[in-house]
């Protein structure tokens, strides 16, 4: 396995070797939590990319998607001509076959969704297999073979591989398909907003007849997909108004955690979990209706719902007291606005920093430049930080700390740009005072940010 040291890869990496092939794999740096899980695993792992690797030569080759055409153990793959395929591939062949995939797909909420809807199946004792990008906090992994009906996938719309340009997701043969939001988003695969739609739109035509859609009402355009797929689907939103066939009511957002009822066709849910914000009353509601719709019982979704944590690193709290440090993978100005508002439901009355992190590949670029501030402006106080390896992109393609920082200013108190990780670590360190809520939105590392912050205000604690 070439990239082994990703997340999925090394998800991957045990569901083949549960599977009983004899993984191997390289990669430049290999960090936990994926360097844990493969030591774990008994699986060899070299550093660094070369044609050697590929003695003894392996029967396959999977290739992470950050491979490019040009290196070393890719070109000697196809010079010996040994068969290569990408993630989405290996999962769709090897992992799939026989199975029920039960798909969670859409711009924003994948993770947290697809985390929660293998938790729910796990609870009804179906046995379920999964395979999520992120790391759940009450799963035992990321991954599970299982030996259930169902194996539930995020269904990611990034590309799958150098060779294979079209969304992951069309690999994963849906039979029960969730879809979250739809906006445009990976300004490095898709043209605009209309080609990330053709790709959910073709998605949906996957499933056979009568395999249960859902689709959330809160965003048009997902709605728009459903609709010109032509596929018969039920909707589910945060917003009663919206006369969705499934709905969030009686929402209350507690020190102790959401509750409210899950309104469905015939039937009402009590749920309570401890995650925060409307949006995750949205994810558990969606993944409420997908369930009951694969006959899943009311009794085990409560149950499930109850003991929810989430994900790491989806508004995942680090430090509780006496300032709260917050870690979440926000980048698109729609989750941005949602996590910010999550956090001010749950901590109302207390001054919010939002620190951002242009780090993905759409967030490093203008795509959104005035969207950023203006969701950061929801925030008290925003630090802005530098653009991740800015000097790949031309400046007037670039994304600006600088404006958004002062699109932010216009609503919050008090807003800037930062040009090294040390000055936004040493400006929280200096002004933040107990009481405090810092958010930390990146998709990435953050430059050591977050980590620091975290054993700096622990130590406050002492």
């Amino acid at each position: 396995m070439t990239a082994i040291g990703g997340v999925g890869m090394a998800a991957l990496a045990g569901l083949l070797t549960e599977l009983g092939h004899r993984v191997r794999g390289s990669d430049l740096e290999i960090y936990p939590p994926a360097s844990d899980e493969l030591a774990r695993l008994g699986v060899q792992v070299v550093k660094g990319y070369r044609a050697e690797n590929l003695e003894p030569r392996p029967d396959l080759v999977v290739m992470g998607n950050a491979i490019p055409a040009k290196n070393p153990e890719a070109i000697a793959a196809r010079l010996q001509g040994i068969p290569t395929i990408s993630l989405p591939e290996a999962l769709e062949w090897l992992c799939l076959p026989g199975r029920l995939p039960v798909v969670i797909a859409g711009t924003h909420g994948k993770t947290t969704t697809a985390t929660f809807c293998a938790t729910v199946l796990r609870e009804a004792g179906r046995d379920p297999g999964w395979f999520i990008g992120g790391m759940p906090l009450d799963l035992p992994r990321s991954y599970a073979l299982g030996r259930g009906r169902e194996f539930v996938l995020e269904g990611d719309e990034y590309d799958s591989a150098y060779f294979d340009k079209e969304a992951k997701f069309f690999h994963y043969c849906p039979q029960a398909l969730l879809l979250n939001a739809v906006e445009f988003d990976h300004a490095d695969i898709y043209r605009d907003l209309d080609h990330v739609k053709q790709s959910f739109e073709r998605l949906i035509g996957l499933l056979p007849d009568g395999a249960p859609l859902l689709v959330c009402a809160d965003f048009p355009h997902a709605i728009d997909v459903a609709q010109r797929a032509g596929k018969p689907f039920l909707t589910f939103s945060d917003d009663p108004s919206r006369g969705a066939d499934w709905s969030v009511r009686e929402l209350s957002d507690t020190p102790e955690g959401l509750r409210f009822v899950a309104a469905g066709p015939g039937e009402q849910i009590a749920l309570t979990t401890p995650l925060l914000g409307t949006m995750n009353a949205r994810n558990v509601l969606g993944v409420t209706a997908i369930c009951r719709a694969l006959g899943v019982e009311p009794e085990a979704i409560r149950r499930a719902a109850a003991s929810f944590h989430g994900v790491r690193r989806r508004q995942q709290i680090l430090v509780a007291e006496p300032i709260t440090l917050i870690d979440d993978f926000a980048h698109h100005p729609t989750a941005i606005a949602a996590t910010i508002a999550a956090v001010r439901s749950r901590y109302p009355g207390r001054r919010l920093w939002a620190m951002f992190d242009p780090r993905s590949n759409t967030s490093r670029r203008r795509t959104f430049q005035r969207e950023i501030g203006a969701a950061l402006g929801s925030a008290d106080r925003v630090i802005v930080g530098p653009v991740h390896n800015q000097g790949q992109l031309a400046e007037s393609e670039r994304f600006s700390p600088e404006e958004a920082a002062r699109d932010a200013g216009r609503t919050a108190q008090a807003a800037c740009a930062l040009e090294t990780h040390d000055a936004v670590v040493e400006l929280v360190e200096r002004e933040a005072v107990p009481g405090d809520v810092v958010v930390a939105l990146s998709n990435g590392a953050f430059g050591g940010v977050v980590g620091r912050l975290a054993r700096s205000l622990e130590a406050r604690c002492g």
